[in-house]
């Protein structure tokens, strides 16, 4: 498959990506744990069906993981290898993700728990991650961003 654009190209992506890159690094330098962060960009592609996002996040997390939780993100609920705090992030992501889904959008007990396990500029980093990443997937997904290329032969 081959990318029907290339962000990178042309003046306006060029300017566009630069600031979207921008807020990425701030989150990184944000006090959300950098662990959650992967999980919950992981979490958010997979639901996204974004495989470029769905593999740099999965490498991500795999080179400071075992492989046991990268694999275990789509199945979160069930898993043993989160801890609240994650299980909090992740239901967040999922409600964040999935407002077409959702009536009502973010449930108030969903917000509540998370606000137990993460203070106000945690929450807004994780916000924030949720948009970005539903964007960045979105992207990726229309212009058909091809997955896997540093594995091809």
């Amino acid at each position: 498959m081959d990318a029907r654009l290339n962000y990178f190209a042309g003046p306006t992506a060029g300017k566009a990506i630069k600031h979207f890159m921008a807020v990425g690094k701030a989150l990184k330098d944000s006090p959300l744990l950098a662990t959650t962060q992967e999980l919950v960009a992981l979490r958010v592609s997979q639901i996204n069906g974004c495989a470029v996002c769905i593999d740099m996040h999965a490498r991500e997390l795999a080179a400071t993981e075992s492989p046991v939780r990268p694999h275990l993100v789509a199945a979160w609920r069930e898993a043993t290898v989160f801890s609240d705090a994650e299980r909090a992030a992740l239901e967040l992501a999922e409600q964040g993700t999935r407002v077409a889904d959702a009536a009502g959008g973010v449930g108030d007990e969903v917000w509540a728990t998370a606000a137990k396990h993460y203070d106000d500029e945690q929450l807004t980093a994780l916000v924030i991650l949720i948009c970005l990443m539903n964007t960045a997937n979105r992207l990726n997904i229309i212009t058909r961003q091809p997955a896997g290329l540093a594995v091809r032969e």
